[in-house]
């Protein structure tokens, strides 16, 4: 494999604060650690979120949809990132959670910039109905927030 882990790159990254302000539900928190440029991959839509507000918006609606949401383990790393594929000081949590009554078990890859700011997140979840009922209940939440037709 092409893609051996060299020397671990030292930064700022932290991804114990995402994880503490994700289970608290603190968009503010979450907001403050985002590059402007951040972009996040969904697993319900094909192009990334691109840009802070868009995110921040999505977290919204993600704070009122999930129940009982909480992280289970953590593995950390490095990864390359999608816009330039150097590769970036990287967390990949794991988290249950559970929406409109379907167990949802999933990971949170976090990607730092060289100041420890999430440049990127990529969002996997298992199994597909729970991605279903997932991209459905996002979508209502963002037009509840009149951010989707």
């Amino acid at each position: 494999m092409s893609n051996v882990r060299k020397e671990p790159l030292v930064s700022a990254a932290d991804p114990s604060r995402f994880h503490d302000a994700a289970e608290a539900g603190d968009v503010a928190a979450l907001a403050a650690l985002f590059t402007d440029d951040i972009k996040l991959f969904s697993p319900v839509k094909f192009a990334p979120l691109e840009g802070k507000d868009q995110v921040v918006a999505l977290f919204h609606v993600l704070v009122r949809t999930f129940e009982d949401f909480h992280y289970i383990g953590e593995f950390d790393g490095t990864a390359d990132t999608t816009g330039d594929g150097t590769p970036a000081p990287s967390a990949v949590l794991l988290f249950r959670t559970t929406v409109n009554g379907k167990q949802i078990h999933g990971i949170d890859m976090l990607q730092f910039d060289d100041a420890g700011m999430i440049k990127e997140i990529t969002v996997m979840v298992r199994p597909q109905s729970a991605v279903v009922t997932l991209g459905e209940a996002i979508l209502a939440g963002l037009r509840a927030d009149g951010l989707a037709p």
